[in-house]
């Protein structure tokens, strides 16, 4: 078993937004597929949950004496025997403190008041070594920390002592958690510390969280009702007692909920119940008892939430068009049954819900219908919910258009700026969710233009259709539209959503020219791009025994070549060939250049840079994970020019070094074709002859013809399938 973590993302899916609608305090319980909590990831902070608390508290109740510097240090960082000492100097036991400790200003704060803050603190301190767990990352299961049983006087002592309610109801906090932490667990000390004395004290955090251990006990206790009852209280109290009483929320079977249920004293509490069950297990059942109860709670807005954003994600790939489940039918029957009841606190948060739960479902009549009463109850100068609701009705309207005419067009081309305003950050609209929706509107207009025949606009609006780049001729149409002096108002618009820019496609047709052995005009198209020159990383010129790209990128090299100057010196290299003049070495250096602008040369970013459109014209299939187009692949021009170097070398060494080279490119295209299984086929010399010809003939002529070389002897010893082959001949 291998445990392992890797970094991860969310696509985006969503384009309903529930920041507009819910309270900030319930947004850690947005909806979200691979987080603990929305926005914060998971929470390894539960040691410092509270410390902007616990300072501020302290202030107050030194009236603002005492330095708040000075308190958080106290308070947070430092060590017991800090305390000690600190303690020690302000009762004048200690008459200067180690340089190391921070002045303590505690203005006109009495000594009384400081002593009892001095002995309260050192006792906290104490108490965190078995209540503070530093255990962030284990795979191990973290073993709780038990109290010490001789702490136990010490607290009680303290508390009874103590006449300060302030510093009083914090020990007994501490004395609660003490016995929670003791190793003998079954021990109601626990309970019955916090039943004794739970009206003397204010219902504030400290109070709450007091209760959180006693509800830990009851968890503990297999009492999940109680327990589950208990944290709901503290989870209705405070953002802050929110996340860490959520995850301590289980109910475990109907029959343990029903029994937390009757212990409800109110309506109130019994919508939190009802609130948090919603969050962690069934939105819809919730909602639906919570609307009986008050339709206007606000703990309804977090659950409606959630409901939307979960179907959302399981609508394939986000997008309304490829929905690949069925409908939730009877979620969205409960969220119309309530929108048109017209009785919540934010009625056209829940008309746009049940329009937009009808637009997931290709329902577009009906949520139109519940999006035009939504708008009609929006309130006034709310810019974030007018613009959520400009997107859905956007996408609503793309999705309803049967074809893209000139209306369509000059209606589309304000919204679709401003979506793309949006994207490119001209304008900001907080928390807006419209990713999605530019992905979901594309594709619709795309969809039209290509049912309408007009694949330049097609590929605007989705630029993944790769046979569109082996049409010269629409290449040279999209240049032109892009070249256009005069362009309307929706091809600008327009446009902002093509991603390729003139330096892309003028790219795109040299590389093309290149792999079809039309030099000039390719160069000629590169000097028509704006410079935007990259140095090619290897020196493509250059033939290897072994591939090795990066040995190549690390080796000297005393002229770096850019895709101009490359195709510049390989169309010299070919008329000198034409001309007669120093065939061999001007052919084998064609050949090297052919091989590295492939997939197995030290060439790729030729093909690979940002500043190609797309691969060259041909078909796409998969060899492992690498995607590749055929021309990238192809052997057939190197093998050219290398059977012509040989042809006219003069000597057997020139002939050797040709005659390996074409053997690499015969297995190179073996691994070119789909149907190839795998290397194993080379592990035995009475492979399928078709396989193993295409090589073994060049392995031949090497073994038979240059068998006295040196390259002949280099080849045996870096090669491991000519080795096999000589050896079995």
């Amino acid at each position: 078993m291998i445990w392992a973590c890797a970094d991860s993302y969310e696509e985006e899916y969503s384009v309903f937004t529930p920041e507009y609608f819910v309270n900030k305090q319930y947004s850690p319980f947005f909806y979200t597929g691979n987080e603990v909590y929305y926005g914060l990831g998971y929470t390894d902070g539960s040691n410092t949950w509270y410390n902007d608390i616990i300072v501020d508290e302290w202030y107050d109740h030194f009236n603002h004496q005492f330095s708040k510097t000075s308190l958080q240090y106290l308070l947070i960082k430092a060590s017991a025997g800090a305390v000690d000492s600190i303690s020690r100097k302000s009762a004048g036991a200690l008459k200067v403190l180690p340089a190391k400790y921070p002045v303590m200003s505690t203005g006109t704060v009495s000594a009384k008041m400081l002593k009892a803050f001095y002995s309260y603190l050192k006792l906290a301190k104490i108490s965190e070594a078995y209540s503070v767990n530093d255990q962030y990352y284990s795979w191990d299961k973290v073993k709780p920390n038990h109290s010490p049983v001789k702490l136990a006087s010490t607290l009680i002592g303290a508390f009874d002592a103590e006449t300060d309610p302030f510093i009083k109801e914090r020990l007994w906090f501490q004395a609660v958690r003490y016995y929670y932490f003791l190793d003998n667990s079954s021990s109601a000390t626990t309970v019955s510390l916090f039943n004794q004395f739970k009206d003397h004290f204010p219902k504030n955090l400290i109070y709450y969280r007091t209760m959180g251990y006693v509800a830990g006990y009851y968890y503990r206790q297999k009492n999940y009702a109680l327990s589950n009852y208990l944290y709901s209280l503290c989870y209705d109290y405070t953002y802050k007692l929110k996340i860490p009483s959520f995850w301590s929320f289980h109910p475990q079977n109907e029959s343990d909920w029903n029994a937390t249920l009757r212990l409800a004293k109110t309506p109130e509490e019994k919508i939190t119940l009802w609130h948090m069950m919603g969050v962690q297990y069934d939105a819809a059942r919730a909602i639906k008892t919570i609307a009986a109860i008050n339709p206007k709670s606000e703990k309804l807005d977090l659950l409606l939430s959630r409901l939307i954003n979960i179907r959302e994600a399981t609508t394939g790939g986000g997008k309304p068009a490829d929905s690949v489940i069925k409908s939730d039918n009877d979620g969205k029957r409960l969220v119309e049954n309530i929108a048109l009841k017209n009785n919540t606190a934010k009625p056209y948060y829940w008309n746009l819900a049940a329009g937009y739960l009808n637009f997931l479902d290709s329902n577009y009549t009906a949520a139109g219908k519940f999006y035009a009463t939504a708008k009609n109850q929006f309130p006034a100068g709310d810019k974030m919910i007018v613009a959520q609701g400009k997107l859905l009705d956007l996408m609503l309207y793309i999705k309803n258009l049967k074809k893209m005419d000139a209306t369509a067009e000059a209606k589309l081309t304000e919204p679709l700026n401003w979506l793309a305003n949006l994207r490119d950050s001209k304008i900001k609209i907080k928390d807006l969710r419209f990713d999605n929706a530019i992905s979901v509107c594309n594709l619709a207009i795309s969809r039209l233009y290509k049912k309408q025949g007009n694949p330049i606009r097609e590929v605007c609006f989705n630029n993944n259709a790769q046979d569109f780049y082996a049409d010269s001729t629409r290449v040279q149409h999209m240049i032109d539209l892009l070249n256009k002096p005069d362009k309307t108002a929706f091809e600008q618009t327009m446009l902002r959503y093509y991603p390729i820019t003139l330096n892309n496609l003028y790219y795109h047709r040299a590389i093309t020219l290149v792999y079809q052995q039309k030099l000039p005009e390719a160069i000629a198209q590169l000097k028509k791009m704006k410079p935007e020159d990259f140095v090619l990383a290897g020196n493509p010129f250059t033939g290897r025994l072994v591939d090795c790209h990066d040995c190549d990128h690390a080796a000297p090299q005393k002229q770096k070549y850019t895709p101009l100057s490359f195709l510049q010196t390989l169309n010299t290299l070919n008329t000198e060939i034409k001309q007669g003049k120093n065939v061999y070495s001007n052919a084998y250096a064609i050949a090297n250049a052919y091989y590295n602008i492939t997939y197995y040369g030290n060439a790729r970013l030729f093909y690979e840079s940002d500043a190609v459109a797309t691969g060259p014209t041909g078909r796409y299939y998969y060899e492992g994970e690498q995607r590749m187009d055929d021309k990238l692949t192809s052997m057939q021009i190197a093998m050219k020019y290398y059977q012509l170097a040989r042809k006219n070398a003069t000597t057997d060494e020139q002939r050797a070094r040709c005659t390996f080279m074409l053997s690499k490119c015969a297995l190179n295209e073996i691994y070119n074709d789909p149907n190839f299984k795998g290397a194993d086929k080379f592990a035995d010399i009475k492979a399928s002859q078709p396989v193993t010809d295409a090589y073994y003939k060049y392995f031949a002529q090497l073994k038979e013809k240059y068998n006295n070389t040196a390259y002949y002897k280099e080849a045996l010893k870096e090669c491991g399938y000519f080795r096999l082959y000589a050896d079995k001949k």
